[in-house]
This record gives C-alpha cells, sequence and structure tokens, in this order.
C-alpha cells in the first residue's frame, strides 16, 4: 500500500512540477509581451507558448473573477497569477511530505 501512495504522490508530485514550468513559461511570456507589444512568438516558440497559456488559462481566469485585479490609476494588479503559483507550490511541498513520509 505504501509502494502505491509513493508512485501516485510522485507522479502528481512530477505533474505539478511540469505545470510549475509552465507558469513560469507563461511568465516570461507576458512579461515579454508587455515590454515589446509588436512581438508574436513564432515556431516553437508559438507552440509552447500555445500548451503554456491553454494549460494555464482556466485556474488563472478562475481567480481572476474570485478576486478582480487591483486597479491603482493606470496600473492593474492581478493577484490570479500568484495565487495558482502559491496552490502549486504548496501542493508540491504537500505531495513531498507524503513521498517521503510513507
Amino acid at each position: 500500500m505504501d509502494l502505491l501512495v509513493i508512485i501516485v504522490a510522485s507522479v502528481a508530485y512530477y505533474a505539478l512540477l511540469v505545470y510549475f514550468f509552465l507558469m513560469w513559461g507563461r511568465f516570461v511570456l507576458d512579461l515579454v509581451q508587455s515590454f515589446q507589444r509588436s512581438w508574436r512568438p513564432a515556431g516553437a516558440v508559438l507552440f509552447i507558448a500555445e500548451v503554456a497559456y491553454t494549460v494555464t488559462d482556466p485556474p488563472i481566469k478562475f481567480f481572476r473573477r474570485i478576486i478582480p485585479p487591483l486597479r491603482l490609476g493606470p496600473v492593474a494588479f492581478d493577484f490570479g497569477w500568484s495565487i495558482v503559483m502559491l496552490l502549486v507550490i504548496i501542493a508540491m511541498f504537500i505531495l513531498n511530505l507524503v513521498r517521503y513520509s510513507a
């Protein structure tokens, strides 16, 4: 039984690790687009961008509906990405505890 728990926790941990890297990829893409508005991804970067946005959009949009961006003059602080990233990190930490305590 312990082996099954370790395997399931490990698979979930590595899936979240991939998601973690996709979140950072999305962050970099958003950062580049905010500094260079005319930049559009092409080739392999377009494929990576499509995967990153397709996978990360639903949870980010969900938290944007719950906590809308905070507007301070011309600047808007969006907490959707931060909340999703925090939850991913917490879930990875818990899965690591499960993996090594079983």
